[in-house]
């Protein structure tokens, strides 16, 4: 949330507060409702208070359109949520979670007891990658072997591909084929 917004959300509940307040003084009976109306009268009647409370007023209109119709997160972090977004001097790189989840996707079906395989990568704003492999494997696959070397094998790939460390490389082995027979 950027700075504008943040002070804008503070005062505003602040006078929602002190609002508030004043209501349930009304309800209650503790506070003449004769004395908040001349107090509200003399702010709107009065130069230099109603020229203030119209400056407030459109300010808060402003905002209040800008928070209700426009998202508060800017396009990077849009783009960070799809990818990681990498910079230089030269320009930027988008890698897109897409192409990490085919990068993962290639070298575990590279793995001749693997056969079927889908992935999920999540990213956090430290571009700490995160990689959740499914696996359908052979009968004849020995599982700690398998995962071994796959965790291994994808977090070479993806370093020497995207020069993106991984911090963890989970496997679930979701089934195992069935033998097949020979005729």
């Amino acid at each position: 949330m950027k700075n504008l917004e943040k002070i804008t959300l503070i005062i505003y509940s602040n006078i929602m507060l002190i609002l508030s307040i004043i209501l349930c003084l009304l309800i209650f009976g503790w506070v003449d409702l004769d004395l908040v109306g001349n107090m509200c009268y003399r702010l709107i009647v009065g130069e230099t208070s109603s020229k203030i409370l119209l400056g407030l007023g459109i300010i808060f209109i402003l905002l209040s359109i800008k928070c209700i119709f426009f998202d508060s997160s800017s396009k990077n972090q849009v783009k960070e949520r799809q990818g990681i977004l990498l910079e230089n001097e030269s320009g930027k790189l988008l890698i897109s979670k897409e192409t990490i989840e085919n990068l993962v996707n290639s070298v575990a079906l590279n793995f001749q007891s693997t056969e079927d395989v889908t992935t999920r990568v999540e990213l956090d704003k430290e571009n700490n990658v995160k990689v959740y492999v499914n696996l359908i494997i052979s009968s004849d696959a020995v599982i700690k072997d398998l995962s071994a070397n796959l965790q291994t094998k994808i977090k070479e790939k993806l370093k020497r591909a995207t020069d993106l460390e991984v911090k963890e490389v989970n496997i679930t082995v979701k089934k195992v084929a069935a033998k097949e027979q020979e005729a």
